[in-house]
């Protein structure tokens, strides 16, 4: 049997909508959680006064949040599909979801915005499509969920489905590609097979049916090779040894390669993963190669790897979409320096100057060079580093084009590169 391939799955949507409750639905359904398990939730569940909770339970793993019925943290849970195989990336509030979906190889994929029928459209369920575009995600897959509250209502369905198509599109989501589905997480319609006697009228697929139909990223092998450090060794009878994930392109045995900003040059000697030889490496690889040429000293954390002969961009000062997520007052334009985590670099750059701030809702210019931004702000901002870094535009090398601000212990924004001013030598 041929490995499935992967994708990453992230559930978005306005709070009490039933994110958890549809997640733990198509994992009981599609057979990643037992009986057994269900039935322990249950029990939970009625324990603490909550007796439709089980569902939700599967993921809302800490006890803090099962007595208060919310999700607090986020969990990965794995399952398949006749097609793929999905790692569900479960986010509560918004701050959490960009943290997770911005740090790590958690990089969503596709995302499932859930809407309940009777509530309809929320601030969040706008925030949270806005969020998801400006993040990067193209594929969309919505859920209307509770159908069971208004009696499997096509009329209220139709509704909802024509208000939302009004609001992803506007927030600048291709409509062909979204799929709309009826269901009802808690009583099981529509998940993982068709309900045709909850919803004669629906004729299109099941929630685990949509999921096939979303296709899987192209890994960028086209593209010039990118390879952020995430740390270096130095081993005997070896030399200097990287070790990072290939982002975009091929590193192949023989290519000379130049790590940016230090500009340092060497020859790829060998390239091993999982303590095997390999003679390339392709985006998603996580390898250790041999650098033939460069010192320890050189290189570090942070360095971008590409061929000498298209180095990586190194950013005098770029552009971004940022979304502030959790300020405690308000970000100023000129002397505002916070951390910038982008790929494995973590750097302290300085918010030069606000063009504009945008509705989070629409995405339309709300106001021209204001002077601060504050929570809930979406803006386009120049920034600049205080020392060299490697930065390419979102656009071009998405993996390296989008990163997380920490100030004060916490993720203050989250945004995406626009354009890239290159540092001149």
């Amino acid at each position: 049997m041929a490995e499935k391939e992967h994708l990453n799955l992230v559930f978005i949507g306005h709070v009490d909508h039933g994110k958890s409750t549809t997640v733990g639905r198509i994992l009981y359904d599609t057979g990643a959680l037992s009986e057994q398990e269900l039935r322990k939730l249950k029990e939970e569940a009625e324990r603490v006064g909550k007796p439709t909770f089980e569902f939700a339970f599967t993921m809302d793993t800490l006890k803090e949040e099962r007595e208060r019925g919310v999700t607090i943290d986020i969990s990965h849970k794995d399952f398949q599909t006749p097609k793929y195989y999905f790692t569900i990336i479960d986010a509560p509030g918004h701050k959490d979801f960009v943290k997770n979906m911005i740090t790590g190889a958690s990089q969503a994929d596709a995302a499932v915005l859930v809407c309940a029928a009777k509530e309809g459209i929320q601030p969040q369920t706008k925030e949270h499509a806005f969020l998801a575009k400006v993040l990067g995600i193209q594929q969309l897959i919505v859920a209307v969920n509770k159908m069971d509250a208004v009696g499997y209502d096509r009329v209220k369905y139709e509704d909802i489905k024509s208000q939302l198509t009004t609001v992803l599109k506007n927030v600048g989501f291709k409509m062909d590609t979204v799929a709309f589905v009826p269901i009802s997480a808690y009583e099981g319609t529509n998940i993982a097979k068709k309900s045709p006697d909850k919803t004669p009228w629906y004729t299109g697929p099941s929630l685990v049916e949509a999921f096939d139909t979303l296709t899987v990223p192209k890994k960028p092998t086209d593209k010039p090779l990118r390879l952020p450090v995430q740390d270096v060794f130095t081993i005997t009878g070896h030399g200097t040894v990287p070790v990072g994930r290939v982002e975009t392109g091929i590193l192949k045995v023989g290519d000379s390669v130049v790590f940016m900003p230090s500009g340092a040059k060497g020859e790829v000697k060998s390239i091993e993963m999982h303590h095997q030889q390999l003679t390339q490496a392709v985006p998603g690889d996580n390898v250790g190669f041999n650098v033939k040429g460069v010192d320890k000293k050189d290189v570090r954390r942070g360095e971008v790897v590409g061929l000498a002969s298209n180095p990586p961009t190194v950013a005098q000062e770029f552009t971004a979409q940022i979304v502030v997520l959790d300020h405690p007052t308000a970000i100023p334009k000129g002397s505002y320096t916070p951390v910038f985590h982008i790929h494995t670099a973590q750097i302290a750059c300085t918010i030069t100057d606000i063009l504009e701030k945008k509705d989070p809702k629409t995405g339309a210019t709300l106001q021209k060079n204001p002077d601060f931004i504050k929570t809930g702000d979406v803006a386009i901002v120049k920034v600049k580093p205080t020392r060299a870094i490697v930065i390419e535009k979102f656009s071009e090398f998405p993996q390296l084009g989008r990163f997380a601000i920490r100030d004060m212990g916490q993720t203050v924004a989250a945004g995406v590169v626009l354009d890239v001013v290159k540092k001149t030598a």
